[in-house]
């Protein structure tokens, strides 16, 4: 055992817990080697199984200069920039207890390294959810999601993850241990801090707890599914966002999603409404007319062949991934959104805020994907891609006057920089 685990072992408490690079699990390991650059291999994996223990384990990072890569379950760890030299890689994945459901209050706290799905799973016996859908569900932390931000079509209904979030405990770049916001809806306190570290890809410091708002479970539900010509979907969509109909989910997905989803033909609109059974009855056909006049094919999906779809939606994304292998996160005006997918082979953009998903075949297509989204004031980054497209390509394409302001704030919460250092907009 080298140095840096030695230390590491004698830190933890828990067996099994300080892995040597060469001992990792070869899923895991290839999901770090993804996040990092080509040859700057770690010197260990390291597991502590409480907050405590992460703070420590960070104090001496600190203290010896380490450079850390924390995350969860690594499931979304290839995603945005390359870290560099780094020492540690520090998993949450142990820090995972259910610390308070306060059902009446319709809040509750959980670790970081609590899977997504067991989260759900406990709600779920009081009829209650977590309006969040993040890419593997099964697989993705809580804290994993917060860092990167990432939920997909329930931003329709119920906003993103800042929108969810009522407070966080962290530990920072010096080891010590804080929070921001509360247990309890009306607290407002620590709005700012809670803002930064969501998205903050791990580069301010590490989330241990998570404090969320929840939602009864809706009664009934129903999607409506539009195809056709493209300027007839578009129409439906701006349709849609006009009316005082009130979708949970509502997205526009590219030709070949369509096709694949075996759907029909053209683009589409997949539209879900969820409430009392006699509101989406009436939204649903509402919709469907709207469709059917202006000459798309439409369909309702109901009951098993529902939740069917939405479970293959995501799937189908990812199908292609061998011959599309840079996958995007877009932003763009959402009357321009069925430019953008027009332009693609898979992809899937939400009709209100414009944010999307695609799926991408070259350099040269996420460079001309990227000069539509930014002449409409919008921007294209890329989550996963080759690492030899990375290592040569500016993955995030920020073009905003912030950069200084962003890299400020990274010094004055980790002036070492030893917490995924290159993961994020500007090398930050």
């Amino acid at each position: 055992m080298n140095a840096i685990a030695s230390c590491l072992a004698s830190i933890v408490n828990a067996e099994n817990a300080v892995y040597l690079w060469e001992d990792i699990a070869p899923t895991l390991k290839d999901s770090i080697a993804k996040a990092i650059i080509a040859g700057q291999y770690p010197s260990c994996l390291v597991y502590p199984s409480n907050q405590e223990e992460l703070a420590a384990i960070i104090a001496e990072a600190q203290r010896k200069n380490w450079r850390v890569l924390p995350c969860g379950s690594a499931s979304k760890l290839s995603w945005g920039g390359l870290a560099q030299n780094i020492d540690v890689v520090v998993s949450t994945e142990r820090i995972n207890r259910l610390i308070e459901h306060a059902v009446g209050d319709l809040t509750v706290t959980v670790e970081a390294g609590m899977k997504f799905s067991q989260i759900q799973a406990i709600l779920a016996n009081h009829r209650q959810f977590l309006a969040l859908d993040p890419t593997a569900p099964d697989l993705a932390t809580i804290g994993g999601i917060v860092a990167t931000a990432n939920t997909g079509s329930l931003r329709q209904r119920y906003g993103g993850v800042r929108d969810q979030l009522l407070g966080i405990t962290f530990v920072r770049a010096d080891g010590e241990i804080a929070k921001a916001g509360g247990r309890v809806v009306k607290n407002v306190a620590g709005y700012d801090l809670m803002k930064l570290f969501t998205g903050s890809y791990g580069t301010l410091g590490i989330i241990t707890q998570v404090t969320f708002r929840l939602y009864p479970q809706q009664e009934t539900s129903a999607t409506v599914v539009l195809t056709g010509a493209e300027s007839a979907v578009s129409q439906a969509a701006a349709t849609l966002r006009g009316s005082a109909l009130t979708p949970t989910q509502a997205d526009l997905l590219s030709t070949k999603l369509v096709d694949s989803l075996e759907l029909g033909n053209g683009l589409g609109l997949i539209t879900r409404f969820q409430s009392i059974s006699e509101s989406v009855k009436e939204q649903a056909n509402r919709l469907l007319e709207v469709g059917q006049t202006l000459g798309l094919a439409g369909v309702i999906y109901q009951e098993k062949e529902e939740a069917d779809l939405w479970q293959r939606l995501p799937e189908q994304m990812q199908s292609d991934a061998p011959n599309l292998p840079i996958t995007c996160k877009i932003g763009v005006l959402p009357n321009a959104a069925v430019e953008v997918l027009s332009q693609v082979e898979m992809g899937l953009i939400h009709i209100s805020s414009g944010l999307g998903v695609l799926s991408l075949d070259s350099k040269k297509q996420v460079l001309q994907i990227r000069d539509i989204c930014q002449n409409y004031g919008g921007f294209l980054s890329i989550l996963a891609a080759p690492a030899n497209i990375k290592e040569k390509f500016d993955v995030w394409g920020y073009k905003g006057n912030a950069l200084d302001l962003m890299r400020r704030i990274k010094a004055q919460f980790d002036s070492k920089n030893i917490l995924s250092p290159g993961r994020f907009a500007g090398g930050i």
